[in-house]
Parts: structure tokens; sequence; C-alpha cells
């Protein structure tokens, strides 16, 4: 190890061109080798870090400043709310979370910290087709005409499909929101796309909510949700139908909201070897971190839990 040189240590520490240790500034280069200083030798990262041996020196006896030390206190707290979040929260998030446990701190502080230390939120993408809109039933006229605010709960509610791979195969998840606070009021998963998939779902939310008559029920024109089954429910407790356009996704985008959250910040982060797995996953996610804790932009950076709470 004592033998490597300055190129093949920088392989090895993984401290390509453009990382933020080699953009920041001298404090967070000497913090780093000091991190790693067990695994390389410290003359050698000071090397590829671009600081002298004299300067960590200087570092390590010198007493950290104020702002010093409540970065730390912050950083602290970031790499805190990162993992309860399940590394979902980027700045803005991140900012509210921490003002709401009574930190002052502001957005560019927040992001300085969370860029220096590697703290991002990571997506990736996959795309399969859920909607099945070739059929003979009966199409629903657009009530909602993509106005998702509603004032109070119980007066519009979305619902969809989405899939998630599994190395069983397909596990194909249906959810209803409630647009007052885009809470997920019912939920079933199924390795088959059935109507008995979607039906579960609602009665879930209706088991849930006991909604008065007159909700709005708005989703895609999918065979599911046009079945002869489904209708049948909606007209027994009064629900007026809404359908969103043909092969219009914009006209349900609260739902395809939540499913573009859900997959990046659970689905597409690790792979799922059953279904089972999977489901747990998801039950986990909604009841535990979507519904009760995860801030929302267009709820005032509230949790669903928190903004009904608010409104009650």
């Amino acid at each position: 190890m004592c033998h490597m040189s300055s190129k093949s240590l920088r392989q090895e520490g993984d401290l390509k061109k453009g990382h933020p240790v080699l953009r920041g500034p001298k404090a967070m280069r000497f913090r780093f080798v000091e991190e790693h200083r067990a695994s390389f030798p410290a003359n050698r990262l000071c090397d590829v870090v671009g600081v002298s041996t004299r300067g960590l020196r200087a570092f390590r006896t010198r007493p950290a400043s104020r702002r010093q030390r409540s970065d730390l206190v912050t950083l602290a707290h970031i790499k805190e709310q990162s993992r309860l979040s399940l590394g979902s929260y980027g700045r803005p998030r991140m900012t509210e979370e921490l003002k709401e446990i009574g930190l002052d701190v502001g957005h560019r502080r927040v992001g300085r910290l969370m860029r220096q230390n590697g703290i991002s939120v990571v997506r990736t993408r996959k795309h399969k087709v859920t909607t099945d809109s070739d059929h003979r039933f009966n199409i629903a006229p657009n009530l909602l005409d993509r106005n998702f605010s509603a004032d109070l709960p119980n007066q519009k509610w979305a619902g969809d499909i989405s899939y998630v791979w599994t190395r069983e195969g397909w596990l194909y998840l249906a959810v209803i929101l409630d647009l007052h606070s885009r809470r997920v009021i019912g939920w079933a998963v199924s390795n088959r796309m059935k109507r008995d998939l979607a039906i579960r779902a609602l009665n879930m939310a209706i088991a849930f909510r006991a909604p008065p008559k007159g909700c709005i029920h708005h989703t895609d024109r999918g065979s599911q949700y046009c079945s002869h089954d489904y209708q049948k429910i909606l007209r027994q407790h009064g629900f007026k139908v809404s359908m969103s356009g043909k092969g219009n996704c914009y006209d349900n985008a609260a739902v395809e909201t939540f499913f573009k959250t859900i997959k990046a910040e659970l689905i597409w982060r690790r792979s799922w070897e059953t279904r089972r797995q999977a489901e747990m996953a998801i039950f986990e996610y909604i009841n535990g971190f979507y519904n009760p804790r995860r801030r929302h932009s267009a709820l005032g950076w509230k949790s669903p839990v928190a903004f009904e709470r608010k409104v009650a």
C-alpha cells in the first residue's frame, strides 16, 4: 500500500475528477484525510486531495470554530433525517425537516453540507404500460378536469395501478388517494392486474373513510375501473364517476406523482427477490413514512396526516 502511486490511490479511493472532496474547501479535504488515514498513508492522501502535511498537522491542533461546530451538529441531523426519509429528501424538504426539529438553518447551508458530504437523492426510471383502455365498457366524463385540489377530505379521490419488478415476476400495486391531502387511503397488491386488485383498494378506502355521497372518484379508462363490478360499488356508495381522457396521463397527475415518488424513494433503490418482500416494504413505506412523515410542497411542507389534522 505504501508503494502505491498517487494515480492508483486516486482510483482506489474513488476520488475521480470532479469529486466534491476535490472541489471543497481545505477543511473538508483535511477531514477526508483524517477519515481515511487508517486505509491509506496520510502523506499520499494529502497529495491526492491537494493539501500539505504541515497544514494537516495544523488542522489537527486547531480548535474548531463556532461555525464548524454548528455545521457538525447540523450535518449529524441531516444524516439522521436522510436515514429516516429513506434517502429521499433533497435540500428543500431537508431544510423544512430541520426547522421542524428546532434548527435555524437556511436552504443554502443545508445544500452546502449535503453537497460536501455526498448526501443526494438518486433516481432511476423504468416503464411498463398498465392501462388497458381497449374495452367496451362505458366511459365516464372527466369531472376533475385536472383540478387536483380539494378544500376538505372525501371530496375528491383518485386511483391508479402501477407495478414493481421482482425476481418472481411483476407485482401490481393499486392505490386510492384523497386529493385533499394526497394521503393513501386504500391500496392493494397482486401478481395479476385483474379487476379484483382495483376493487380491494377501493373497498379499503371506503371502509377507512366512509365517504359521503357526491365524492368524485377519478381514474383512467382502464378496464379494471370501467368494469361492471367496480362501477357497481361506486354507484352503491354514491360516488360521482370521473375518468381521464384517452391516453392522457396528465389528467391523473396526482396519482402519477405518487407512483413516481414511491418508485424513486423505494422501488428502484434495490432488487426485490420476492413479491412478498416488496409488499412488506410498500406497507412500511405507506404507513410508516409517506402518510405520517413525508413532507409535500403542495401541502405547505406538511405530511398528509399532519395536513388533515390541521384542517380538522
